[in-house]
């Protein structure tokens, strides 16, 4: 295994044929949910400075070669939490006063955040295009989330995101076989 020099695996690599279809993802997710349940308690153990870089590069990989537009799922099934800011930035691409688009569109949860009265977004098509991308909310510009520093804060968020994202599910069954005890 080769090393970065801080002690992080550089050869770890993702493949297209390890992200799965969309349509078959529910079915996986399903069968490896207890795997990857377990796993996350060993990645939580990892360097995060390692588990960063392992799983930026292989953010990195993955989405050279997969395309959002092909899956969407996230916009179908969850809604972002949306701020104040995103609540501005919507408007005036939809060329609305804020109050209008929250009465329109949205509603609070039960943790205080607006997020979308119902799924899938409003503002997806029929082919995943977002006719407010420019402006959309910044959990959405965000998602899956497997660039952000710190991802260790992120691992069971990541294991909800991957029922939902078949890169995330990719990305954490790398992860997961990879660092399991086995592989130690």
């Amino acid at each position: 295994m080769k090393s970065n020099g801080k002690g992080a695996s550089t050869d770890l690599r993702i493949s297209a044929g390890e992200v799965p279809r969309p349509e078959a993802l529910g079915a996986l997710f399903s069968a490896n949910k207890a795997f990857l349940h377990k796993s996350i308690r060993q990645l939580a153990k990892i360097n995060p400075r390692e588990l960063d870089s392992v799983v930026h590069n292989l953010h990195e990989q993955a989405f050279s070669f997969y395309d959002c537009l092909d899956c969407a799922n996230c916009c179908r099934s969850i809604s972002p939490a949306i701020s104040h800011n995103d609540v501005d930035g919507m408007a005036r691409k939809l060329k609305m006063r804020p109050s209008e688009m929250v009465s329109r569109y949205l509603q609070i949860d039960g943790d205080g955040d607006f997020v979308f009265h119902a799924a899938p977004c409003p503002f997806i098509d029929a082919d995943n295009y977002c006719s407010i991308y420019s402006h959309r909310p910044k959990a959405c510009r965000e998602y899956p989330h497997t660039d952000r520093s710190r991802f260790y804060q992120l691992l069971n968020l990541s294991l909800k995101n991957a029922g939902i994202c078949p890169v995330v599910y990719a990305i954490l069954m790398k992860l997961s076989n990879h660092y399991s005890p086995k592989n130690r």
